[in-house]
Protein backbone atom coordinates (compact mmCIF):
# COMPACT_ATOMS: atom_id res chain seq x y z
CA UNK A 1 0.00 0.00 0.00
CA UNK A 2 1.37 3.40 -1.29
CA UNK A 3 2.22 5.64 1.75
CA UNK A 4 0.38 8.56 -0.22
CA UNK A 5 -2.47 6.90 -1.48
CA UNK A 6 -4.54 3.88 -1.01
CA UNK A 7 -5.18 0.54 -3.01
CA UNK A 8 -6.21 -2.69 -1.64
CA UNK A 9 -7.25 -5.89 -2.53
CA UNK A 10 -8.78 -9.28 -1.34
CA UNK A 11 -5.87 -11.47 0.21
CA UNK A 12 -3.26 -8.54 0.51
CA UNK A 13 -2.27 -5.64 0.09
CA UNK A 14 0.51 -3.99 -2.11
CA UNK A 15 2.44 -3.23 1.30
CA UNK A 16 5.06 -5.86 -0.66
CA UNK A 17 5.52 -3.46 -3.36
CA UNK A 18 6.97 -0.35 -1.56
CA UNK A 19 8.79 -0.01 2.06
CA UNK A 20 6.59 -0.06 4.69
CA UNK A 21 8.47 1.50 7.55
CA UNK A 22 11.82 3.50 8.47
CA UNK A 23 14.31 2.71 11.43
CA UNK A 24 12.68 3.92 14.28
CA UNK A 25 15.31 7.13 14.63
CA UNK A 26 15.03 8.34 11.06
CA UNK A 27 13.21 10.92 10.60
CA UNK A 28 9.29 10.63 8.86
CA UNK A 29 9.13 11.32 5.11
CA UNK A 30 5.34 12.62 3.53
CA UNK A 31 4.95 14.03 0.16
CA UNK A 32 5.28 17.11 1.77
CA UNK A 33 7.86 17.07 3.81
CA UNK A 34 9.99 15.09 1.10
CA UNK A 35 9.11 18.64 -1.19
CA UNK A 36 11.86 20.50 1.82
CA UNK A 37 14.33 18.48 -0.15
CA UNK A 38 15.90 20.88 -2.92
CA UNK A 39 17.35 17.97 -4.82
CA UNK A 40 13.98 16.47 -4.98
CA UNK A 41 12.43 19.64 -5.60
CA UNK A 42 14.81 20.50 -8.56
CA UNK A 43 14.64 16.83 -10.18
CA UNK A 44 10.71 17.29 -9.96
CA UNK A 45 10.27 20.77 -11.11
CA UNK A 46 12.72 19.80 -14.44
CA UNK A 47 10.98 16.96 -15.15
CA UNK A 48 7.61 18.66 -15.23
CA UNK A 49 8.61 21.93 -16.63
CA UNK A 50 10.04 20.10 -20.15
CA UNK A 51 6.89 17.65 -20.40
CA UNK A 52 4.60 20.61 -19.81
CA UNK A 53 6.20 23.25 -22.25
CA UNK A 54 6.96 21.09 -24.93
CA UNK A 55 4.10 21.31 -27.59
CA UNK A 56 1.80 18.86 -28.12
CA UNK A 57 0.45 17.87 -32.02
CA UNK A 58 -1.71 16.25 -33.61
CA UNK A 59 -1.64 14.49 -36.73
CA UNK A 60 -3.46 11.67 -39.45
CA UNK A 61 -1.70 9.62 -41.98
CA UNK A 62 -2.45 10.45 -45.47
CA UNK A 63 -2.93 7.65 -47.92
CA UNK A 64 0.62 8.29 -49.31
CA UNK A 65 1.94 7.91 -46.11
CA UNK A 66 2.25 11.73 -45.09
CA UNK A 67 1.36 13.20 -41.94
CA UNK A 68 -1.19 16.27 -42.03
CA UNK A 69 -1.48 18.44 -39.09
CA UNK A 70 -5.09 18.35 -37.40
CA UNK A 71 -7.06 20.32 -35.37
CA UNK A 72 -6.23 20.17 -31.03
CA UNK A 73 -8.39 18.60 -29.53
CA UNK A 74 -10.33 21.28 -26.26
CA UNK A 75 -9.38 18.39 -24.19
CA UNK A 76 -5.15 18.77 -25.62
CA UNK A 77 -5.61 22.23 -25.03
CA UNK A 78 -7.85 23.23 -22.13
CA UNK A 79 -8.59 20.03 -20.34
CA UNK A 80 -11.13 21.15 -18.01
CA UNK A 81 -12.05 24.16 -19.64
CA UNK A 82 -10.37 26.25 -17.77
CA UNK A 83 -7.21 25.71 -17.15
CA UNK A 84 -4.33 25.30 -19.82
CA UNK A 85 -3.26 22.33 -21.20
CA UNK A 86 0.55 23.34 -19.80
CA UNK A 87 -0.62 23.18 -15.94
CA UNK A 88 -2.52 20.34 -16.50
CA UNK A 89 0.24 18.07 -17.96
CA UNK A 90 3.22 20.14 -15.11
CA UNK A 91 0.93 19.00 -12.12
CA UNK A 92 -0.03 15.10 -13.63
CA UNK A 93 3.98 14.86 -14.33
CA UNK A 94 4.67 16.10 -10.98
CA UNK A 95 2.20 13.12 -9.57
CA UNK A 96 3.78 10.60 -11.45
CA UNK A 97 7.53 11.04 -10.81
CA UNK A 98 6.49 11.48 -7.30
CA UNK A 99 3.94 8.90 -6.25
CA UNK A 100 3.36 6.80 -9.74
CA UNK A 101 0.37 7.90 -10.37
CA UNK A 102 -2.27 10.18 -11.50
CA UNK A 103 -5.82 10.61 -11.90
CA UNK A 104 -8.80 12.85 -12.93
CA UNK A 105 -12.62 12.78 -13.56
CA UNK A 106 -14.18 12.66 -16.65
CA UNK A 107 -16.80 15.10 -16.82
CA UNK A 108 -17.89 15.23 -19.98
CA UNK A 109 -17.11 13.09 -23.84
CA UNK A 110 -18.14 13.70 -27.13
CA UNK A 111 -20.42 11.86 -29.83
CA UNK A 112 -17.93 9.22 -30.19
CA UNK A 113 -17.21 8.70 -26.18
CA UNK A 114 -13.63 10.38 -26.12
CA UNK A 115 -13.52 12.39 -23.18
CA UNK A 116 -13.22 16.45 -23.85
CA UNK A 117 -13.26 17.57 -20.33
CA UNK A 118 -10.71 16.12 -17.33
CA UNK A 119 -10.90 17.88 -13.97
CA UNK A 120 -7.82 16.75 -12.30
CA UNK A 121 -7.98 15.12 -8.34
CA UNK A 122 -5.18 14.62 -5.75
CA UNK A 123 -3.72 11.34 -5.53
CA UNK A 124 -4.29 11.63 -1.78
CA UNK A 125 -8.51 10.99 -2.50
CA UNK A 126 -8.00 8.29 -4.38
CA UNK A 127 -8.61 5.03 -3.32
CA UNK A 128 -8.24 1.68 -5.81
CA UNK A 129 -9.81 -1.41 -4.85
CA UNK A 130 -9.01 -4.87 -6.36
CA UNK A 131 -11.84 -7.74 -5.68
CA UNK A 132 -11.79 -11.36 -7.47
CA UNK A 133 -9.87 -9.09 -10.24
CA UNK A 134 -12.15 -6.55 -10.84
CA UNK A 135 -11.05 -2.64 -10.22
CA UNK A 136 -12.94 -0.53 -8.40
CA UNK A 137 -12.57 3.36 -7.28
CA UNK A 138 -13.51 6.03 -4.72
CA UNK A 139 -12.78 9.88 -4.77
CA UNK A 140 -13.05 11.28 -1.47
CA UNK A 141 -14.99 8.04 0.15
CA UNK A 142 -17.24 7.99 -2.75
CA UNK A 143 -17.68 5.27 -5.09
CA UNK A 144 -17.24 6.34 -9.07
CA UNK A 145 -17.82 4.52 -11.87
CA UNK A 146 -14.40 3.30 -13.41
CA UNK A 147 -15.16 4.92 -16.95
CA UNK A 148 -14.97 8.23 -14.99
CA UNK A 149 -11.64 8.06 -13.94
CA UNK A 150 -8.73 9.02 -15.54
CA UNK A 151 -5.79 6.96 -14.26
CA UNK A 152 -2.43 7.19 -15.62
CA UNK A 153 0.84 5.11 -14.08
CA UNK A 154 4.62 4.80 -14.13
CA UNK A 155 7.15 2.69 -12.94
CA UNK A 156 3.91 -0.52 -13.12
CA UNK A 157 4.50 -3.45 -12.09
CA UNK A 158 2.75 -6.93 -13.60
CA UNK A 159 -0.01 -7.98 -11.25
CA UNK A 160 -0.44 -4.19 -9.96
CA UNK A 161 -3.25 -1.33 -11.42
CA UNK A 162 -0.62 1.16 -9.90
CA UNK A 163 2.48 2.72 -10.38
CA UNK A 164 5.39 2.54 -7.97
CA UNK A 165 5.78 5.80 -5.75
CA UNK A 166 9.13 6.60 -6.13
CA UNK A 167 8.82 9.03 -2.90
CA UNK A 168 7.83 5.52 -1.12
CA UNK A 169 11.12 3.67 -2.33
CA UNK A 170 13.71 7.00 -1.90
CA UNK A 171 12.34 7.19 1.71
CA UNK A 172 15.21 6.42 3.38
CA UNK A 173 17.46 8.36 1.54
CA UNK A 174 15.12 11.34 2.03
CA UNK A 175 15.26 11.04 5.72
CA UNK A 176 19.09 10.87 5.99
CA UNK A 177 18.68 14.12 3.62
CA UNK A 178 15.39 15.98 5.70
CA UNK A 179 17.37 14.75 9.32
CA UNK A 180 20.73 16.25 8.39
CA UNK A 181 18.77 19.81 7.49
CA UNK A 182 16.88 19.23 10.83
CA UNK A 183 20.07 18.94 12.37
CA UNK A 184 21.84 22.15 10.85
CA UNK A 185 18.54 24.22 11.35
CA UNK A 186 19.00 23.38 14.97
CA UNK A 187 22.37 23.60 15.47
CA UNK A 188 22.86 27.43 13.81
CA UNK A 189 19.40 28.05 15.96
CA UNK A 190 21.24 27.32 19.38
CA UNK A 191 19.11 24.32 19.69
CA UNK A 192 21.29 21.80 19.37
CA UNK A 193 24.45 21.96 21.85
CA UNK A 194 24.96 25.61 24.09
CA UNK A 195 27.11 27.92 21.94
CA UNK A 196 30.08 28.49 24.37
CA UNK A 197 30.73 27.41 28.09
CA UNK A 198 31.77 29.76 30.87
CA UNK A 199 33.73 28.30 33.37
CA UNK A 200 34.60 29.12 36.98
CA UNK A 201 37.90 27.17 38.12
CA UNK A 202 38.17 28.63 41.48
CA UNK A 203 35.25 27.82 43.30
CA UNK A 204 31.59 25.81 42.43
CA UNK A 205 28.63 28.35 41.76
CA UNK A 206 25.56 27.95 43.62
CA UNK A 207 22.39 27.78 40.79
CA UNK A 208 21.33 31.85 41.87
CA UNK A 209 25.12 32.85 40.89
CA UNK A 210 25.67 30.39 37.88
CA UNK A 211 22.31 32.48 36.80
CA UNK A 212 23.79 36.12 37.58
CA UNK A 213 26.75 35.41 35.88
CA UNK A 214 25.07 34.41 32.59
CA UNK A 215 22.79 37.04 32.58
CA UNK A 216 25.62 39.89 33.15
CA UNK A 217 27.62 37.84 30.63
CA UNK A 218 25.04 38.04 28.50
CA UNK A 219 24.22 41.36 28.51
CA UNK A 220 28.17 42.30 28.14
CA UNK A 221 28.61 40.84 24.92
CA UNK A 222 24.69 41.16 23.58
CA UNK A 223 25.17 45.02 23.08
CA UNK A 224 29.06 44.91 21.59
CA UNK A 225 30.39 45.68 24.94
CA UNK A 226 33.72 44.30 26.90
CA UNK A 227 33.89 41.69 29.34
CA UNK A 228 36.63 41.20 31.88
CA UNK A 229 37.18 38.15 33.87
CA UNK A 230 40.15 37.23 36.85
CA UNK A 231 42.23 34.24 35.75
CA UNK A 232 39.36 31.99 37.75
CA UNK A 233 37.19 31.88 34.72
CA UNK A 234 37.62 30.17 31.44
CA UNK A 235 35.25 30.48 28.41
CA UNK A 236 35.20 28.10 25.74
CA UNK A 237 33.31 28.14 22.61
CA UNK A 238 31.62 24.98 21.45
CA UNK A 239 32.02 23.49 17.86
CA UNK A 240 29.75 20.38 16.80
CA UNK A 241 30.78 17.30 17.69
CA UNK A 242 32.38 14.84 15.20
CA UNK A 243 28.98 12.58 14.35
CA UNK A 244 27.15 15.50 14.17
CA UNK A 245 29.33 17.21 11.65
CA UNK A 246 28.84 14.60 9.55
CA UNK A 247 25.45 16.36 8.58
CA UNK A 248 27.13 18.17 5.39
CA UNK A 249 28.49 14.56 4.40
CA UNK A 250 25.16 13.05 4.76
CA UNK A 251 23.32 15.65 2.55
CA UNK A 252 26.02 15.36 -0.27
CA UNK A 253 25.81 11.77 -0.27
CA UNK A 254 22.23 11.22 0.27
CA UNK A 255 22.16 13.95 -3.23
CA UNK A 256 22.91 11.75 -5.96
CA UNK A 257 20.80 8.82 -4.68
CA UNK A 258 17.71 11.09 -4.78
CA UNK A 259 18.50 12.10 -8.00
CA UNK A 260 18.94 8.69 -9.35
CA UNK A 261 15.63 7.96 -7.71
CA UNK A 262 14.10 10.57 -9.66
CA UNK A 263 15.90 10.26 -13.03
CA UNK A 264 17.45 12.98 -13.46
CA UNK A 265 21.70 13.81 -14.16
CA UNK A 266 22.61 15.21 -11.00
CA UNK A 267 24.80 18.32 -12.93
CA UNK A 268 21.20 19.30 -14.52
CA UNK A 269 20.22 19.92 -10.66
CA UNK A 270 23.79 21.46 -9.56
CA UNK A 271 24.82 18.43 -7.82
CA UNK A 272 28.70 17.36 -7.24
CA UNK A 273 29.29 14.66 -9.42
CA UNK A 274 31.91 12.71 -7.52
CA UNK A 275 34.01 12.32 -10.49
CA UNK A 276 33.96 16.17 -10.35
CA UNK A 277 32.55 18.23 -13.53
CA UNK A 278 30.71 16.75 -16.83
CA UNK A 279 31.30 19.27 -19.41
CA UNK A 280 29.14 18.22 -23.05
CA UNK A 281 29.94 19.42 -26.52
CA UNK A 282 27.37 21.66 -26.97
CA UNK A 283 23.83 22.55 -25.37
CA UNK A 284 22.32 20.63 -27.54
CA UNK A 285 24.44 17.37 -26.72
CA UNK A 286 23.73 17.56 -23.15
CA UNK A 287 19.84 17.82 -23.58
CA UNK A 288 19.91 14.74 -26.41
CA UNK A 289 21.43 12.62 -23.24
CA UNK A 290 18.44 13.98 -21.04
CA UNK A 291 15.88 13.66 -23.70
CA UNK A 292 16.85 9.65 -24.62
CA UNK A 293 18.24 8.64 -21.62
CA UNK A 294 15.29 10.33 -18.77
CA UNK A 295 12.53 11.74 -20.68
CA UNK A 296 11.94 9.72 -24.02
CA UNK A 297 9.95 6.88 -22.00
CA UNK A 298 8.19 9.65 -20.48
CA UNK A 299 7.45 11.08 -23.71
CA UNK A 300 6.14 7.43 -25.38
CA UNK A 301 4.02 6.22 -22.59
CA UNK A 302 2.05 9.70 -22.52
CA UNK A 303 1.79 10.00 -26.43
CA UNK A 304 0.35 6.21 -26.76
CA UNK A 305 -1.84 6.92 -23.76
CA UNK A 306 -3.31 9.99 -25.48
CA UNK A 307 -3.63 8.51 -28.48
CA UNK A 308 -5.27 5.57 -27.49
CA UNK A 309 -7.73 7.80 -24.99
CA UNK A 310 -8.33 11.11 -26.42
CA UNK A 311 -8.51 11.23 -30.12
CA UNK A 312 -10.21 9.32 -32.66
CA UNK A 313 -8.82 6.10 -34.55
CA UNK A 314 -6.35 6.88 -36.91
CA UNK A 315 -5.15 10.23 -35.56
CA UNK A 316 -1.69 10.17 -33.32
CA UNK A 317 -0.72 12.56 -30.59
CA UNK A 318 3.08 13.40 -30.25
CA UNK A 319 5.40 15.70 -28.30
CA UNK A 320 7.52 17.79 -30.24
CA UNK A 321 10.78 17.21 -29.36
CA UNK A 322 12.41 19.02 -31.37
CA UNK A 323 11.27 21.99 -29.64
CA UNK A 324 12.84 20.65 -26.89
CA UNK A 325 16.24 20.24 -28.15
CA UNK A 326 17.09 23.64 -28.90
CA UNK A 327 20.34 24.08 -30.39
CA UNK A 328 23.07 27.40 -29.84
CA UNK A 329 22.70 29.83 -32.87
CA UNK A 330 25.67 28.35 -34.45
CA UNK A 331 25.09 24.78 -34.06
CA UNK A 332 21.03 25.38 -35.52
CA UNK A 333 22.64 27.60 -38.46
CA UNK A 334 25.12 24.64 -39.56
CA UNK A 335 22.41 22.56 -39.47
CA UNK A 336 20.07 24.51 -41.56
CA UNK A 337 22.97 24.90 -44.12
CA UNK A 338 23.89 21.39 -44.79
CA UNK A 339 20.04 20.65 -44.69
CA UNK A 340 19.55 23.39 -47.52
CA UNK A 341 22.83 21.89 -49.43
CA UNK A 342 22.24 18.94 -49.24
CA UNK A 343 18.52 19.85 -50.39
CA UNK A 344 16.06 18.32 -47.70
CA UNK A 345 15.21 21.69 -46.43
CA UNK A 346 14.18 24.73 -49.08
CA UNK A 347 15.42 28.32 -48.40
CA UNK A 348 11.59 29.57 -47.66
CA UNK A 349 11.65 26.87 -45.24
CA UNK A 350 14.68 27.84 -43.26
CA UNK A 351 13.56 31.11 -43.37
CA UNK A 352 9.96 29.79 -42.12
CA UNK A 353 11.86 28.10 -39.17
CA UNK A 354 13.26 31.57 -37.96
CA UNK A 355 9.69 33.20 -38.27
CA UNK A 356 10.87 34.86 -41.29
CA UNK A 357 9.07 35.82 -44.25
CA UNK A 358 10.19 33.91 -48.01
CA UNK A 359 12.51 36.06 -49.89
CA UNK A 360 11.30 38.64 -51.75
CA UNK A 361 12.49 39.18 -55.78
CA UNK A 362 14.27 42.20 -54.96
CA UNK A 363 16.55 39.95 -52.19
CA UNK A 364 17.34 37.03 -54.85
CA UNK A 365 18.31 39.32 -57.14
CA UNK A 366 20.90 41.04 -54.43
CA UNK A 367 22.36 37.80 -53.40
CA UNK A 368 22.67 37.23 -57.13
CA UNK A 369 24.58 40.00 -57.46
CA UNK A 370 26.73 39.93 -54.09
CA UNK A 371 27.22 35.72 -54.68
CA UNK A 372 27.29 35.03 -58.40
CA UNK A 373 29.94 31.76 -57.56
CA UNK A 374 26.97 30.50 -55.30
CA UNK A 375 24.10 31.36 -57.71
CA UNK A 376 26.07 30.01 -60.58
CA UNK A 377 25.94 26.04 -58.51
CA UNK A 378 21.85 26.88 -57.84
CA UNK A 379 20.04 23.93 -59.15
CA UNK A 380 16.35 24.12 -60.19
CA UNK A 381 16.24 27.89 -59.51
CA UNK A 382 16.80 27.72 -55.50
CA UNK A 383 19.68 30.11 -54.47
CA UNK A 384 21.60 29.01 -51.93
Amino acid sequence: MSIFFRARRDMDTYADLIPSRLPASAAPVTRDNSLTSSVKWACQRLRADLVSTTPLDVSKQTVNGVATTMPTPPVLSMPDGRMDVTEWLYGSQFDLDDVGNTFALIKQRDRLNYPTVLEPLPASSVTIRVRSGVVSYEVDGQSVDVDDIWHERQFAVSGSVIGLSPTAYAALSLSGYLSAQAFAAQWFAGAGVPAAMLKNNAKTLTSEQATAVKTKFKDSVATGDVFVTGQDWDYQMLGAKASESAFDAMMKLSAPDICRFYGVPGDMVDVESASGSITYANVTQRNLQLLILNLGPVFTRRERTFTARLVPRGQVVKFNTDAFLRMDPASRAQMMDAAITNRRLTVSEARALDNRPPLTNDQEAEFARLFPTRSATTTQGVNL
